[in-house]
């Protein structure tokens, strides 16, 4: 089983799945990339000419039922991410799902359930990649009490630019195809959970900075997805959190993250990926070194590999998380909806 060949499908190969997810997979002894579908015939077969890849596909679900695919790549938008694992689960192939999960934290339970039904086959997420670099030393310095108790939590993401009004309607912001996801919200609170544990409680305001914008036909359409999100969060651990994530706040301070503690404090600069820290006593802030060897980064397709080859077990990310990930994302929107706190679901 160790050194078993693995033959990968992929369902839907846009920038991700050509920049990371194919190269990831080529760079792997004994994995084939086997068959495409993308949106249309004639993208798959761009794909395949570009990657070698045999054989194109005018429907996902040909891929799917295909019999010399082990592994099926989801590279869709979340609209899709449901129908497909659940598809893929059955016909007993192993699956790697881009993020985010799903529309809602209902389609995520249900991937959840169906992964839990084929205990044999690997279900894994692709992870939040912007701060695997960092992980695993914020992690240790909060179990190891560097920070003593941790009491806030300040994470500001601003994608730094002036509303373009007459910009088209981008997939991101049509809620029929990424459903409650807002901005990069999903991807900082699964890394915020990797340190800090999930949250209990949300509180949100938003604001959709340009109400309508025309889809690719020119048809007008309503924006639904907000432009700024504002987010007060009680986490299960007692540590009260205020999370900002925002496309219209122009010439902001870069996005970090600010830990606060009882005994310590962590800042990590994200563009940087650098992280500095002071402790009781301590006046100013100095650089934490973080060692190469624990600099580990992006290793998605290894990992998925290494889990259907039994070397390993799938952390980064597996579906129970997704789904908590999900459970905070509908809270955020239901709570910006209703003006009222809303408590988060846990598994």
């Amino acid at each position: 089983m160790n050194n078993q060949g693995i033959r990968v499908g992929l369902v839907g190969a846009g920038h991700n799945t050509r920049v990371r997810h194919i190269p990831g997979f080529r760079a792997l002894p004994g994995v084939d990339l086997v068959a495409v579908a993308n949106r249309t015939r004639e993208s798959g077969e761009r794909v395949a000419r570009e990657f070698g890849i045999a054989r194109v596909y005018e429907n996902w679900r040909d891929v799917v039922g295909a019999a010399d695919v082990d592994a099926v790549c989801i590279g869709t938008w979340p609209y899709m991410h449901r129908e497909i694992t659940l598809a893929a689960l059955e016909r007993g192939k192993h699956v790697l799902c881009e993020a985010r999960m799903a529309m809602n934290a209902a389609e995520g339970r249900q991937m959840l359930e169906a992964s839990r039904r084929a205990p044999g086959l690997v279900a894994q997420l692709v992870p939040a990649p912007h701060t695997l670099e960092v992980d695993s030393t914020i992690q240790q310095l909060v179990a190891e009490g560097y920070v003593g108790e941790v009491l806030a939590v300040e994470l500001q993401a601003a994608q730094g630019r002036f509303v373009d009004r007459e910009a088209p309607l981008h997939w991101r912001q049509d809620a029929s195809l990424s459903g409650f996801n807002i901005l990069n919200m999903g991807i900082w609170y699964e890394a915020m959970m990797r340190w800090l544990g999930p949250a209990d409680r949300v509180m949100a305001m938003t604001k959709v900075a340009v109400p309508r914008r025309r889809d690719a036909q020119g048809a007008w359409r309503e924006v639904r997805v907000a432009d700024h999100v504002d987010i007060l969060a009680q986490l299960r651990s007692g540590a009260v959190g205020h999370l900002r994530f925002s496309a219209v706040t122009a010439l902001a301070p870069a996005s970090e993250v600010w830990i606060f503690g009882s005994d310590g404090t962590v800042r990590l600069e994200v563009d940087a990926r650098r992280l500095s820290g002071a402790r009781r006593g301590e006046t100013a802030l100095r650089e934490i070194p973080i060692p190469p060897e624990r600099r580990v980064g992006w290793r998605v397709e290894e990992e998925f590999v290494n889990a259907i080859r039994g070397r390993e077990k799938v952390s980064r990310t597996t579906f129970a998380d997704g789904v908590l990930y999900m459970e905070f994302t509908e809270a955020v929107a239901r709570s910006a909806a209703t003006g009222q706190a809303v408590d988060v679901a846990g598994l």
